[in-house]
């Protein structure tokens, strides 16, 4: 949902790179988990989280030092599954996305989506095929025909050459 950026003041605070498109929804959760270059998981509760610029300023319980919210630096922030609202129809949360088959209109598999990157305009779905081919292509409704929860596939409008 965010990535932790540099130390904000001497306390411990520290700027928030929000994902989202409404930044300040990260706000509104009591509880954020971190994952380092450890790779692990580990949960904070927020003690204030407030709107600065373009992004978010931040402080957890017990991160009481400009070195402490340094060490942070470049975490990712997520959130306990728990807490998120159920998406609507035709709503998908990007994690539940990772890893589904992509196939093209001629039922060719494109290969399985890696990640999304943040174009600023709309996502984009990068998709690795075979040989570690990889494909970039615009979540949008042009582009995407479908998802399928159940059978782990998602079905796009776009070449196999491309």
């Amino acid at each position: 949902m965010g990535r932790v950026g540099a130390p904000h003041g001497v306390h411990g605070a520290f700027k928030v790179r929000p994902a989202s498109a409404d930044r300040a929804s990260l706000a509104a959760y009591a509880e954020w988990l971190l994952r380092g270059r450890s790779g692990i998981w580990t949960e904070h509760r927020v003690r204030g989280v407030r709107e600065q610029g373009d992004g978010l300023v931040a402080q957890l319980e017990g991160i009481e030092s400009r070195d402490a919210a340094g060490a942070l630096r470049g975490a990712e922030i997520g959130v306990p599954r728990e807490s998120l609202p159920a998406p609507a129809a035709d709503e998908y949360y990007q994690v539940d996305l990772i890893g589904m088959a992509v196939v093209n209109r001629e039922e060719v598999a494109l290969g399985a989506l890696a990640d999304f990157v943040d174009s600023g305009a709309h996502p984009i779905a990068r998709v690795i095929g075979d040989g570690g081919v990889e494909r970039l292509i615009p979540w949008v409704p042009i582009y995407i025909d479908g998802v399928d929860m159940n059978a782990r596939r998602i079905d796009v409008d776009w070449p196999a050459d491309a």
